[in-house]
Formats: structure tokens, C-alpha cells, sequence
């Protein structure tokens, strides 16, 4: 004769297996989900079209895509490595850069500003966007593992140059044709020189 004790204590331990294994699929899944929002340049007179902010906390990236015809480009920031591409759809190459901490929002800020959608309509109306500019260096970059997995992903067998930040007053006196690349209203991004004067 089975013992009903034991399939009844068996069957709760299922039960609060399959109740914990489901709680926990709703905690996580907030904390590795992908959040994304589209924004439009409606006005689009020296603006930048339509971007929009993708936010991967599971692998520590963010990407930006901005469509605006052969001016389109996409850029990654790899919080994992420290790491940052632009890609350039008109010059048919990447630039990498190191991620300035300072100026760049954390990844925890970007993913709340992306979450509670305050990224999209005319600006938040706050502070003016921080600016960066980068001088391009015109060698091309012979390995990419160097810099991770995302960046490789992205600009593989693609023309990729590395860029280092101008500061100070390098950058009052710096006057080499430049490439824009805005991040909505969080940050302006100069390339200089380099593939930018192509």
C-alpha cells in the first residue's frame, strides 16, 4: 500500500518549486530585459531624424540608431569593457573610443531615463547636453577583441579607426572638419580629422 504522506509532502515541494521558479522569472525579468524607446526630429532643420535607445542590462550595452538617410549611424556603449563605437553608414566605417565616465550616463541612468520614457518628445528642458570631441587617429585598427564582443559584433570586417579625446585647450584651437554624432539630448559627439575629413 503507498504511503500518501509522502506523495503529499512530494507534491508541496513541487508546488513551491514551480511558485518560487515563477516569482523569480518576475523579479528578473525587469533586470534583464531590453528597454527601448524611438524619438523624432519632427522639425528635423539641422536635427538628426529619428533615434532610438535600446538598453541590454544583461550584457551591459546600450545602443543608439540614428536614421537619417546616408547620415544614419549607430552607436554602441559597452559599460562591460569601457568601451564605445560609432558606426558610419556615409564613411563606411567604426570609430572606437573609450567611454568617458563624466560625461557618458550610467547605464542605470540611461536605462531609467529609457524605462520612464523621458527621453522622448522636444528635450527634457534641463541642462544643455555635455559635449565631447574626439580626434580621430587616421591608422586603422588591426584587432578588435581588444575591445569585446559587442564592438566585434558590430564592426566586423568593416573599416574601424580608434579616436582619443581632444580636452583643454587643444580643444579651443582644434579646427579639423568634424562628424556629429548626438545622442538625443544627453550628449553631443564630435569625430575629428581622420575618416571625417574624407
Amino acid at each position: 500500500m503507498p504511503d500518501f504522506s509522502l506523495h503529499c509532502i512530494g507534491e508541496a515541494k513541487m508546488k513551491f518549486t514551480i511558485a518560487f521558479a515563477g516569482l523569480l522569472g518576475v523579479f528578473l525579468t525587469p533586470a534583464l530585459a531590453d528597454y527601448s524607446i524611438s524619438v523624432n526630429d519632427d522639425g528635423n532643420s539641422g536635427g538628426s531624424g529619428q533615434q532610438s535607445v535600446s538598453v541590454n542590462n544583461e550584457h551591459n550595452v546600450a545602443n543608439v540608431d540614428n536614421n537619417n538617410g546616408w547620415n544614419s549611424w549607430n552607436a554602441l556603449w559597452d559599460y562591460r569593457t569601457g568601451f564605445a563605437v560609432t558606426r558610419l553608414f556615409e564613411k563606411k566605417s567604426c570609430i572606437v573610443h573609450k567611454m568617458k565616465k563624466e560625461a557618458m550616463p550610467s547605464l542605470q541612468a540611461l536605462d531609467a531615463l529609457v524605462k520612464e520614457k523621458k527621453l522622448q518628445g522636444k528635450g527634457p528642458g534641463g541642462p544643455p547636453p555635455k559635449s565631447l570631441r574626439y580626434s580621430v587617429n587616421p591608422n586603422r585598427v588591426d584587432n578588435l577583441d581588444k575591445f569585446g564582443k559587442s564592438i566585434v559584433a558590430m564592426c566586423k570586417g568593416i573599416p574601424t579607426y580608434m579616436a582619443e579625446e581632444i580636452q583643454g585647450a587643444n580643444l579651443i584651437s582644434y579646427s579639423e572638419k568634424c562628424i556629429s554624432a548626438n545622442i538625443l539630448w544627453i550628449l553631443n559627439i564630435s569625430f575629428c580629422g581622420g575618416i571625417a575629413e574624407n
